[in-house]
Formats: C-alpha cells, structure tokens, sequence
C-alpha cells in the first residue's frame, strides 16, 4: 500500500478539519496518482471533500466509528482491518492509497512502502500532523521534484520508500 500526504516544513497537515492550503499543481498530482486505485480514508476526510461526496474514478473506503453513517457511496468499514481486506478485494496491493486523516496516517503508516509527500517550504497553523519522514530511519527519500511555485508558495513532490 501508498499513502499520499501534504506536509508543510513542520509536518503540518491540517487545521480545523481542512487543508492547509490548496495548491492546484497538488490536486493535480493527487489525482493522476490515485485515480483508478482505492483510497482509504477516514470520516472527516470524506466530508471535507466537495459536498462530503466520494472522490469519482476511484474506490473510496471511509473508516468510521458511526455503524449507521452514510458515506454516500463509499464504502463503509468499522476498522483499519476492514479497510484493508475491502481494498485488497477491489485494487492490486500497488494501487490503494491511504489519504487521510491524520488519525488515519498513524494507524496504517507501517502497513505502507511508499509515501508520496508534497512539501510545501511554508509553516502553517495546524493542529493536526503527519510524522517527519526526514526522522524515520526506516524510510527514505528516493525522489524530489524540482522546486515548483503556486503564487509565492513553493514546493515539492517527493517519493519516500520503506527501507
């Protein structure tokens, strides 16, 4: 499994249940990555999506604790557990991305192999973070795009590998 994640230079990934910022070269690249694959994610990133509606061209699997909740065509599970069967019942191991929250990164972090982490060169006000792959002896770096820029904001694409 992948998993795909905004980061700023502190590692912050969002704020009061939404994005830091919304770069579009970042959606861009979000969607030729997954589309075609199973995202996994947890209740309020489905509901931070336009209209808290499932990402089209993709299996969405949301992870919530609510045993009535609809997830409006997504796929609906109880436990990181169950994510991960249904996804590997809907997608090769390659093509299933974890996309969120940050509850969601820390509980399925060590079931990934490769992270794909947009860093933003800005410190944000966030209240909810992803681990500093920078830190982790078990990963590493192994691809950086050129520096790219939205406006005065700059960043870039970066491929972490598990070691």
């Amino acid at each position: 499994m992948k998993l795909i994640v905004a980061v700023d230079k502190k590692w912050g990934i969002g704020y009061n249940n939404n994005l830091l910022v919304s770069i579009p070269g970042d959606k861009k690249n979000f969607r030729r990555i997954t589309t075609g694959g199973t995202i996994i994610m947890g209740r309020r990133t489905l509901e931070s999506f336009p209209n808290g509606m499932p990402l089209k061209d993709r299996n969405n699997i949301v992870i919530t604790k609510k045993k009535d909740y609809d997830g409006h065509g997504a796929i609906v599970v109880h436990s990181v557990e169950e994510a991960v069967e249904k996804a590997r019942e809907l997608s090769p191991e390659d093509n299933i991305f974890v996309v969120g929250g940050g509850t969601i990164y820390s509980q399925m972090l060590d079931l990934c192999d490769t992270a794909f982490v947009t860093k933003i060169n800005y410190v944000y006000t966030a209240d909810t973070f992803f681990p500093d792959m920078d830190k982790r002896e078990d990963w590493a770096c192994t691809e950086e795009s050129e520096e790219m820029t939205c406006f005065d904001m700059e960043y870039t694409f970066c491929t972490y590998k598990r070691k």
